[in-house]
């Protein structure tokens, strides 16, 4: 995970080289567009961060959808925890029933009406990146210590960026923005990919799919004797994943350093914020 960010530089690096640029035709902004939704039932183990009283194995609702509108290009998703209300876990007892991802981007190249694509790059965008949790703002922790809900937006810079094997992989460097707090707190890279790597007769594929989102730049002073912080840390999910016209099944692995930049095995609390966890995941399309 330390390497991530040099890898992802390096890979657009290596496209930069190899890929020719593509011109776009923007005289219909609308001709693109396009939506869709799924509704995943999923289930996660060891899923970081967590403090090693429970196997931290939970299942979960999550619908997921996205879109191209005229300059708006949309990915988000809702998660419902533990919705068998189950006894064990790391969502019950007062644990954040919800959480909610929100990111849209908005097209340059559609805004000026200019081809801005240059190598692999096929098309740039203003981004912005929304986290919202659905419990407390404010609250208590066992210790007694004031806790808040993930709230925070970024904002940045984006592009479409074609990889060597992978294709089409959609970048984004933001600078982050703690709502809690109301401060900037470092940036944040992100990197997504959808990658069919095998085709049956049927029409139904396997996917590799999956993102990065890493942080560095952080300030450590936000930490404190129980859960200390540090400067830089994120996950990757690498997924395989079955696809038919109305279904998918797949399994996921993701890894994890420093997570929300909680410093692993840090502090009185303890907390692991580095190692991997599995998912496995059923969907239905609409």
């Amino acid at each position: 995970m330390k390497n991530v960010k040099t890898l992802a530089l390096a890979a657009t690096t290596v496209a930069a080289m190899s890929a020719p640029a593509m011109a776009a035709d923007r005289t219909d902004l609308r001709a693109g567009d396009y939506s869709w939704m799924q509704f995943n039932a999923m289930y996660a183990v060891n899923e970081l961060p967590r403090d090693g009283s429970t196997d931290n194995g939970h299942d979960y609702l999550e619908m997921e959808f996205g879109g191209r509108a005229g300059i708006v290009d949309l990915y988000g998703y809702v998660d419902v925890f533990n919705i068998t209300n189950r006894d064990y876990g790391d969502k019950n007892n007062g644990a954040s029933k919800m959480f909610m991802k929100f990111a849209p981007r908005f097209s340059l190249d559609a805004i000026t009406g200019k081809d801005l694509s240059f190598g692999p790059v096929q098309e740039v965008y203003i981004s912005t990146l929304f986290n919202w949790g659905g419990g407390a703002i404010r609250g208590t922790d066992e210790f007694g210590n004031e806790t808040n809900d993930v709230n925070n937006a970024s904002v940045g810079i984006g592009a479409d960026v074609m990889v060597p094997w992978l294709g089409k992989t959609g970048m984004n460097l933001y600078g982050f923005y703690d709502l809690n707090l109301k401060e900037w707190n470092g940036y944040q890279f992100s990197a997504n990919w959808f990658k069919p790597v095998m085709n049956f007769d049927n029409g139904s594929f396997v996917s590799f799919q999956g993102y990065v989102d890493y942080q560095f730049g952080a300030d450590e002073k936000y930490g404190n004797e129980f859960v200390p912080q540090t400067t830089s840390g994120g996950a990757a999910y690498f997924g395989l994943h079955w696809h038919s016209d109305n279904y998918a099944v797949g399994y996921g692995l993701k890894a994890y350093q420093d997570v929300y930049l909680l410093e692993d095995g840090g502090g009185i609390v303890g907390l692991e914020t580095t190692g991997f966890a599995h998912y496995f995941t059923a969907t239905y399309k609409f």
